[in-house]
């Protein structure tokens, strides 16, 4: 019986009893048991090295303590590290350490380049092109063809120590993740994941310790694009839920009446129901608080120009895309870029129109 068949088998097994509810249970008890059950059948990962302890990567780290994994951990912040260390989780002063120490490596870093160096770079993940770790898996939001060019190098590696569970060279995936940083907290996110099935299989246990949601979207480097995608649209989206309410306003229609009017008819989309952009609209969102929190406009502004960059690659013609970009940009240019990328709508058209 190959490691893939059954992994399938136990893959198949949790579905069947995810559909099994026998009484309400509340949502710290799932995370409980998605816990126990991510505990029972991934044995083969107990010791797991995660490198970037920011907004995100800081609290996927803790809901992997909190599940019983040994952790070791690197940052380049000492603070970050030293809270970690705190928690009784190894630190570590370089990725190749962390290497040394662990299993499978998990990386939640800023940019491209930064997930580049820490993998291929001076006392790198990869350093003398030998890997104790099976698994490699990036959640970081990066372009398509670094993850594709890392799960290269990854799978030309070889294993320092081989064991009797089939894996015959390391494995890379990119996994970036939906959710922000409430959904990292509650160990609630969303893993869209590219590279091999079996690979996919074998981490999904862990994904469940961090995230309710995993998405296999197919080969190296597709859950990288998923990512780009969806934020991609998400901004446009928010553009367009901007625009309109600012139009409705200057036509004498209030931002609730006309968010009121989307959400029941066909303009309904999360910039709309869940994450409105005029002040005073919606409790507990960005907007209602100056725009402090949430997604930075410089984090949509890098994802959207990854963007453009990718349908310039492949000689796709994305003209609200290109525009997209643009007015991103510009929101940072003019000293907005650590404010929530909603703050597009007061930065376009506050001072013209009331809620």
């Amino acid at each position: 019986m190959t490691i893939l068949y059954k992994l399938r088998s136990l893959h198949h097994l949790s579905k069947c009893i995810s559909t099994i509810t026998f009484v309400p249970l509340q949502s710290s008890t799932r995370i409980l048991l998605r816990r126990f059950y991510s505990a029972q059948v991934s044995s083969q990962f107990e010791s797991v090295g995660f490198i970037g302890l920011g907004n995100m990567g800081s609290r996927m780290a803790n809901n992997l303590i909190k599940a019983g994994y040994r952790v070791a951990v690197h940052d380049i912040n000492c603070d970050a590290m030293k809270k970690f260390s705190d928690m009784g989780a190894a630190t570590k002063e370089t990725p190749s350490e962390v290497a040394e120490a662990s299993d499978v490596v998990i990386t939640m870093l800023p940019a491209s380049s930064h997930v580049y160096d820490v993998y291929t770079g001076l006392n790198g993940l990869l350093h003398g092109g030998n890997s104790r770790p099976r698994l490699f898996i990036d959640s970081s939001t990066i372009d398509p063809q670094t993850s594709r060019k890392l799960s290269t190098i990854v799978s030309n590696c070889t294993l320092k120590e081989k064991k009797e569970d089939g894996w015959k060279k390391p494995a890379f995936l990119d996994a970036p993740v939906s959710g922000g940083v409430l959904a990292a907290e509650a160990g609630t996110l969303t893993f869209m994941v590219g590279g091999s099935e079996e690979a996919y299989l074998a981490a999904k246990p862990l994904f469940l310790t961090m995230g309710k949601n995993t998405v296999y979207c197919g080969g190296a480097g597709n859950g990288s694009a998923a990512k780009i995608c969806n934020n991609l649209a998400m901004a446009i989206s928010m553009l367009g839920v901007s625009e309109s309410l600012a139009l409705g306003q200057s036509l004498g229609i209030s931002a609730s009446t006309l968010t009121q009017v989307f959400n029941s008819s066909s303009a309904r989309c999360w910039s709309s129901d869940s994450y409105n952009p005029v002040p005073g609209v919606m409790e507990g969102v960005p907007s209602s608080r100056n725009y402090d929190g949430g997604f930075a406009s410089k984090l949509m502004a890098k994802d959207v120009n990854i963007a453009a960059t990718s349908a310039k690659e492949v000689g796709l013609r994305c003209p609200l895309t290109s525009q997209a970009k643009e007015i991103f940009t510009e929101l940072c240019e003019d000293g907005h870029e650590t404010k929530d990328f909603s703050c597009v709508f007061r930065h376009y058209y506050s001072g013209k129109n009331e809620i």
